[in-house]
């Protein structure tokens, strides 16, 4: 996509998310139910993964999740525009929400002792991260885009939020981070191939799960928190609690991480990222996701 077709979409982005919310909130069910229709590849994805996630749920409860997730996910539109264009006063006018944990978190960061901020991938993760960002100092850890024009307009957008971000492949950088007492989000809920992952169960399938944050646990002997956020009657919700597996090996961490990140997910599937084709690397991308 070249630079000035990238220019008009992003400036038709700029003036829509200007839209009072609950405008915003109303479109944004149609943008979604528009995604329902519409035979997208990234819907064959979800559906396959709420598929083999829930296979215990009817077909219609899990049909009743994909439909949900698609429809929520117009929402994404609207929710990445506000976290990266909108100004702090514009967005605590506008959006309600309410964060449990944070003082635990602020105190902790006081303590000058590194955090490393888990979280999973739900559909807002952007919103998540400013609102956050808004009350405690954040660094963040991120996968840059292909495009080097919207890359840019990503990464001032997340600096709203951040105090800093960082390519997912720089680990010596949010080491530093950590050692020297910041508190970094990072989500290691996706497939990034085995090179640097071990193979993990995720909802009772293999699946590629990175081996980094054992790593750099050990490296800094960080704190570790887990931020999950939900939305409930168009309020958002930000849950950050600490996260204490005990002296554990990496294997055990990583399964007890994924495990807790499963159960977060199971209370609200329908605002998960599902979209991500999680298995590729071990049930085969060309196989379940051909």
């Amino acid at each position: 996509m070249n630079n000035a077709f990238l220019i008009i979409l992003i400036s038709l982005w700029r003036a829509l998310v200007l839209l009072p919310r609950w405008l915003q909130l109303i479109l944004s069910s149609f943008i979604g139910l528009l995604f329902y229709l519409i035979p997208i590849k990234r819907n064959k994805y979800s559906k396959i993964n709420i598929d083999l996630c829930f296979p215990n749920k009817t077909p219609e409860a899990r049909k009743d999740i994909f439909k949900r997730n698609v429809i929520s996910s117009g929402q994404v539109f609207f929710d990445t525009g506000i976290a990266w264009f909108w100004n702090n006063k514009r967005i605590k006018r506008n959006i309600s929400y309410e964060i449990n944990g944070l003082s635990k978190l602020l105190k902790d960061q006081a303590s000058d002792k590194g955090i490393l901020l888990f979280f999973k991938h739900s559909l807002h993760l952007e919103l998540d991260s400013r609102i956050l960002g808004m009350h405690a100092e954040i660094y963040g850890v991120e996968r840059e885009h292909n495009s080097k024009y919207f890359q840019s307009i990503q990464r001032k957008g997340r600096l709203k939020s951040m105090l800093d971000v960082v390519d997912r492949k720089n680990t010596i950088r949010f080491i530093k981070w950590l050692k020297d007492g910041k508190t970094v989000l990072y989500a290691p809920d996706q497939d990034y191939g085995m090179k640097k992952s071990n193979e993990i169960k995720f909802f009772n399938h293999p699946a590629a799960t990175v081996s980094a944050p054992f790593k750099i646990i050990q490296k800094t002997n960080c704190k570790t928190y887990f931020l999950n956020s939900y939305f409930k009657k168009h309020k958002l919700f930000i849950d950050i609690e600490e996260l204490t597996f005990g002296d554990i090996e990496e294997i055990g961490f990583s399964k007890n991480l994924n495990s807790y990140i499963e159960a977060k997910i199971k209370l609200n599937p329908h605002e998960y990222l599902w979209q991500h084709r999680r298995f590729k690397s071990t049930l085969g991308k060309n196989k379940i996701y051909k």
